[in-house]
């Protein structure tokens, strides 16, 4: 394999040489390796995408009614603030369901019961450490996206590299809050997530799309495309699922909506929609999905409340 300098790369691809060295550092410059204080590229590498610039994507499928949603939400608005005995009930009953049912979807076998007394602290015989880890660690990552809200936090990368932290505590420490260093299909799905030396580039690219392109869209719709498009790009090698939807949570709850629970008997249907937004960039029936969800969710709410 022949290679080629960073003076050359720049002279190649038209990149100033201080923009060739940060890229080959952000690994985003595939196959270019350092030795010594200089960077070494293949000559056969294609120009790296500009993370600054770059056409907005064009989803499909984004219109939806949300009428009734937000005509609900008015309603439970109404009620705040709730009484401390409420609020308690329904967090509790909040974190053991969306911590089964997101572990559930992953492959955790703890049933809903189990995953109640893991989380009062009470090991459960028969069960791996992995899966108690999973638990414990999906009840801290929600604690920690609601102390995001309450601090009136937007969604960083930092933050979101914490989030999968928290995720992976205990279980996986070398990968933790890291990009995976390595290319990976997804069992079941067309979609082919992309290569490992992108994902610098593409999560930042998705921040600014969350804080700039999304900007008018309902807040569903956002909370929708930043899970779907998080998943697209699957940038940790495991832990993905769970961190996407507490990321459709957090988008949701930061903008006073109630949160969802996606269903471990939901799991076909919803990597049906996923994969289908991922393949042709229609976000409609994941879209109506989330929007029933959060229906059902609200519905719950002013059942206690009304």
């Amino acid at each position: 394999m022949n290679f080629m300098s960073v003076k050359e790369a720049s002279l190649k691809w038209h990149i100033s040489d201080r923009r060739i060295r940060i890229l080959c550092s952000e690994e985003r410059i595939e196959g270019a390796v350092k030795i010594g204080r200089n960077w070494s590229i293949p000559e056969d590498t294609v120009k790296p995408s500009d993370a600054r610039k770059g056409k907005k994507k064009k989803y499909s499928g984004l219109t939806y009614d949300f009428k009734k949603i937000d005509i609900l939400k008015n309603k439970i608005d109404s009620h705040r603030p709730l009484s401390k005995n409420l609020t308690n009930s329904l967090h509790e009953k909040l974190i053991v369901e969306w911590t089964y049912n997101s572990n559930a979807i992953e492959g955790n076998t703890l049933t809903i019961s189990e995953t109640k007394v893991v989380l009062e602290g009470i090991t459960i015989g028969g069960k791996s450490m992995v899966e108690h880890l999973e638990t414990i660690n999906h009840r801290d990552a929600i604690l920690f996206i609601e102390n995001l809200i309450t601090l009136r936090e937007d969604l960083s990368e930092w933050n979101l590299r914490n989030i999968h932290t928290l995720i992976l505590k205990e279980i996986d420490k070398d990968n933790a809050g890291k990009y995976r260093t390595e290319n990976v299909l997804i069992s079941g799905a067309k979609h082919i997530p992309p290569k490992h030396f992108e994902l610098n580039y593409l999560m930042q690219k998705l921040i600014r799309e969350l804080k700039n392109d999304w900007l008018n869209f309902h807040p569903i719709v956002k909370a929708t495309l930043l899970h779907g498009e998080f998943v697209k790009i699957h940038p940790f090698s495991d832990g993905n699922g769970r961190t996407a939807r507490l990321l459709l949570n957090f988008e949701l709850m930061k903008n006073g909506y109630t949160p969802i629970i996606i269903k471990n008997e939901q799991r076909a249907a919803y990597y049906d929609v996923l994969d289908l937004a991922h393949t042709t960039m229609n976000y409609g029936p994941f879209i109506k999905l989330v929007a029933d969800l959060v229906i059902e969710s609200e519905e719950l709410w002013l059942s206690v409340l009304e």
